[in-house]
């Protein structure tokens, strides 16, 4: 793959797919597979190296501006991706600066992102044309990527990812945030299979809309387009809002750490995996379903939750 500028990053890709082996899985009469697209990279990993890779490729600018929150894992892998590319990047980062960065944005700074903190008002401003031509002038021109790699482009590499799983299967579950990477998902799906996003926000009822406003747009300027109809939303799971969790997640985490091995983190893939076994046990599957699991990475975010809530998720 040809990227900008000078840089070399060394990636696992297709990422793994394997099989989960459960009791309850037996007991309901499903299989569930993995794809594990959390074991990419250690900072770029998951479903953010994938919306950041075609907006990245032929590339002809030497910085990117992006948003993104205090623990966005967005934020890091921009800025890891950046510095093993030498390019110049800026995070606009919602919320005010504050006194000590947490780990997340301590180590975008460090990996040479240039941190600019605005009002959550401010924020809400980020998709306007005049506010970003604003930032192009400030910043001398840079490449302008949304929050979460929600265009296009990013839409591209989620639907590369479907492309890589080479099974028959039935459904795939994953985390929303933006709505983008399932908007990408559905795009690679054939007329017999569904995605299902587990949504992490509390009252994103607009994301419905949102995603099939990306798919309306991909399909727009596609000569292959995809359904709108193949995806459904959970709003049930969010554990209070963006970020927010409880005990019940905590002891569901670090169970499934025991038993697995593999780790999640509390804002996305935690959650979405809590939804999955909570509805495998209320039998929202028929018997005889191949279910695939998206782990989307997420995992830089693990420290910095432990610390904000003096939380330990696993011992190493």
């Amino acid at each position: 793959m040809k990227m900008p500028m000078n840089g070399k990053i060394n990636l696992l890709l297709p990422s793994p797919l394997h099989e989960l082996k459960d009791p309850l899985f037996t007991e309901k009469k499903i299989k569930v597979f993995f794809k594990r697209d959390d074991l990419i990279h250690p900072s770029i990993s998951g479903n953010k190296w994938r919306k950041l890779k075609y907006n990245l490729i032929g590339l002809k600018k030497d910085s990117i501006l992006t948003f993104g929150g205090a623990f966005s894992n967005h934020i890091a892998a921009t800025a890891s991706i950046c510095s093993d590319l030498k390019l110049k990047s800026v995070g606009i980062i919602r919320g005010e600066e504050m006194e000590t960065l947490n780990d997340t944005l301590r180590t975008a700074k460090d990996l040479g992102m240039h941190l600019e903190f605005i009002s959550r008002e401010e924020y809400r401003n980020k998709d306007d044309a005049e506010y970003q031509k604003s930032l192009m002038i400030k910043y001398n021109d840079p490449y302008i990527i949304p929050e979460g790699g929600a265009n296009t482009k990013g839409l591209q590499g989620c639907i590369e990812m479907i492309a890589e799983i080479d099974l028959d299967f039935d459904v795939i579950v994953s985390a929303v945030g933006t709505g983008a990477t399932l908007a990408g998902i559905c795009l690679g799906l054939n007329d017999k299979q569904k995605a299902i996003g587990i949504v992490v926000l509390k009252g994103a009822e607009y994301l419905e809309k949102e995603i099939s406003d990306f798919i309306d747009d991909y399909n727009s300027k596609s000569s292959f387009p995809g359904s709108i109809n193949r995806f459904e939303l959970k709003h049930d799971y969010h554990f209070g809002a963006y970020a927010k969790m409880n005990q019940s997640l905590i002891d569901f985490m670090k169970h499934f750490y025991d038993q697995h091995k593999i780790k999640t983190d509390p804002v996305y893939s935690g959650k979405s995996l809590f939804a999955l076994y909570d509805m495998i046990r209320k039998d929202q599957f028929k018997p005889g379903s191949k279910i695939i699991y998206y782990h989307c990475g997420g995992l830089q975010g693990i420290k910095g939750m432990e610390n904000r809530y003096k939380v330990k998720f696993y011992s190493n």
